[in-house]
């Protein structure tokens, strides 16, 4: 046998749920025994799903995984299967992957890097496996290998990386190449981050050249537990070159990625290179299997190259609105919630996260169609009468805005013009009573009535404030899912009223800056993602400047001048929270980078920024979740640690200088 030929399988999985994940194995198994594969890979952890966190800990994780495995076994009659669940030995935990041919379970590999930096904890659930250590199992009693595993089956060597594995220093490949590994599987659950593909790109490719071997990526898909979004985007390469890259940040609930490759051809290949150092002594962990290989026909990988978004001009807002679509749509099936309730203020980030839900409608219909959507949303009833993409916007999306004295007629008339561009239904609810009665029952309990002079922060937050129980009470009466419109710049700072703009269950953009989110709207009012087109009607979003109207109109206000310009905002975040400068090194590199504004006016802001940063922890502890897009983030569950209380910086802003 020369060729062989390999799958990758990306699924939509959903911690615990035992029923569902199973079933979408099962699909892809079968889709791979279709192609006449010889060999299929399946996520990391895709049994029990990725997330289930300290649910790991519960004994009946691991016995209900084991029972799922054992009734997937049976389907890997005529392949081989590699499939991911946690493993308990020895008191200890253990990420593994249950290697599965003809039925039979051959062994367990156990990973030997664990993920535990960012959004990973990983070292709090499951221990590392050693180098070299081998022992046994016992699974439905019987004994199998588990631990450090090299499988021949039918004289083909498979071995693994297990997601992190692949990301360090001494990768486990080497020493697989060195005892003849011809096919390296990577089960993985690598979340998205922006830039992070061609990461991926690399290790799998130069895995393949460096170790002499076929590499194979496959990785889970969509929303899965709640923050953390998954691009899948499965990859297969040989000698250093990619043979088969699947889609990326798609609505099916798998995806398999397929391709021959010449197994006979690498082994010449690695034969001939002079820096190949075999192992002379033979893999402490070998677990022989014998196995007919199907005759591989030459599969040609249905998506050899990216998808044509991929190659956008605008790669960054194309990204960035399949990954918020997708999240979204996996967040509302997954927590089984009617639709969206938004408090649309006419402004940059509500009409950001109305047309992302918007374009989720559109991506869903267009990749599953009606009927497809229907069956993923089938617990909104109120989905089986509408028949286009304007009336499934209007059933899922409700806005509304809520208005007071200090409000314009221009955020009026955006939210209503945007609405009506999308679909949603919309509502326009003024609150001035609910503000007035709020600050008098306040005044005659404190014998003072607030003054705009005295009281500026107060007034300003009560309107704030005054909007949360009608839309909460909307989003009640319609079983919807309360959405917050918070973005990063604002939480860095605290700018945010908690417990009004700030209230909701879902917090979409917190991860994303403001400057970001005005190019990204203004590219969607312009062109707007492959194949969906533009949102023409942004064009009143556009032309504002960003303000609450929290302040009388004659005050003007504004979000800059409250603050400061928000690309340098943007910038001194980068700087102090991701590269930790002290203040008077940021204030060197904003010298350099903004020569418009006077040492003294950066200064200032420097030393606005690390004081409001300091003073408002507390708020974003408070945030709803937030989409995981970034890792630079500043989401204190998934990224950013840092205290409450702390000493605020004082002594590192005095040396900044007067």
């Amino acid at each position: 046998m020369t060729t062989i030929a390999l799958a990758a399988a990306v699924l939509n999985q959903t911690p615990l749920d035992w029923d569902g994940n199973q079933s979408r194995i099962v699909a892809a198994i079968r889709a791979a025994r279709d192609l006449r594969a010889g060999v299929v890979c399946l996520p990391e952890l895709c049994i029990t799903g990725y997330g289930c966190e300290d649910a790991f800990h519960g004994p009946d994780v691991v016995v209900q995984a084991e029972r799922v495995l054992l009734e997937i076994a049976p389907e890997s009659r005529g392949l081989v299967v590699c499939v991911g669940l946690p493993r308990l030995h020895h008191r200890a935990l253990f990420n593994t992957v249950a290697v599965l041919a003809d039925g039979r379970l051959l062994g367990l590999v156990a990973k030997k890097h664990l993920a535990g930096d960012g959004i990973h904890y990983e070292p709090r659930w499951f221990k590392p496996w050693h180098d070299g250590v081998v022992t046994t199992t016992l699974v439905a009693g019987q004994e199998v290998a588990l631990g450090d595993l090299l499988f021949d089956i039918g004289d083909v060597r498979i071995g693994f990386e297990i997601c992190e594995d692949a990301w360090v220093a001494e990768r486990p490949g080497a020493w697989l190449a060195a005892h003849g590994a011809d096919v390296i599987l990577n089960p993985s659950a690598s979340h998205f981050a922006f830039g992070k593909l061609d990461v991926r790109h690399r290790f799998v490719t130069e895995g393949s050249r460096a170790f002499g071997c076929a590499y194979v990526y496959a990785n889970l898909l969509g929303n899965e537990a709640g923050r953390a979004i998954y691009d899948g985007g499965a990859m297969i390469a040989a000698s250093g070159v990619l043979v088969a890259q699947g889609p990326r940040l798609g609505f099916a609930e798998w995806h398999l990625t397929a391709a021959t490759v010449d197994i006979a051809a690498a082994r010449l290949a690695q034969a001939r290179s002079a820096s190949f150092s075999p192992s002379l002594t033979e893999h402490p962990g070998l677990v022989r299997a014998a196995h007919d290989w199907p005759a591989a026909g030459a599969i040609t990988p249905p998506h050899a190259a990216p998808s044509g978004w991929e190659a956008s001009a605008g790669l960054k807002e194309e990204v960035f609105t399949r990954a918020e679509t997708l999240a979204l749509f996996d967040y509302l099936r997954k927590s089984r919630s009617q639709g969206f309730v938004v408090s649309f203020s006419g402004g940059c980030d509500s009409a950001a996260v109305v047309c992302l839900i918007a374009l989720m409608v559109r991506r869903a219909l267009a990749e599953l169609g009606l009927d497809g959507l229907r069956d993923r949303l089938g617990h909104i009833n109120a989905l089986e009468q509408a028949s286009d993409s304007a009336q499934v916007v209007a059933r899922l999306l409700t806005t509304v805005y809520q208005g007071t004295s200090n409000s314009s007629q221009t955020t009026r008339d955006a939210a209503r013009t945007i609405a009506a561009a999308v679909g949603a239904t919309h509502s326009d609810i003024d609150i001035d009573a609910f503000v007035r009665q709020y600050t008098l029952t306040v005044s005659t309990a404190l014998g003072r009535t607030p003054t705009w002079e005295t009281d500026d922060l107060a007034l300003q937050n009560i309107q704030a404030r005054a909007r949360a129980p009608s839309v909460w009470m909307i989003a009640n009466l319609e079983d919807k899912l309360l959405v917050a419109t918070s973005n990063r710049s604002e939480a860095a700072v605290g700018y945010a009223t908690m417990d009004g703009d700030t209230c909701g269950g879902l917090s979409p953009i917190a991860g994303i800056d403001k400057a970001f989110l005005r190019r990204w709207l203004e590219w969607l009012e312009s062109s707007g993602p492959a194949s969906l087109g533009a949102i023409p009607a942004l064009a009143c979003v556009v032309r504002q400047r960003s303000t609450p109207e929290l302040r009388p109109q004659s005050s003007a206000q504004q979000s800059e001048g409250d603050l400061m310009p928000f690309p340098v905002l943007d910038r001194i975040e980068r700087l102090a929270i991701r590269d930790k400068l002290a203040p008077k090194d940021i204030l060197t590199q904003l010298t350099a980078d903004f020569p418009q504004h006077a040492p003294m006016q950066l200064r200032t802001w420097i030393a606005r920024f690390t004081t409001l940063w300091c003073r408002n922890q507390w708020k974003r502890e408070r945030f709803a979740p937030a989409f995981h897009l970034d890792d630079e983030n500043l989401d204190p569950k998934t990224w950013c640690r840092f205290p409450i209380l702390s000493g605020g910086f004082r002594r590192e802003l005095g040396e900044m200088g007067p």
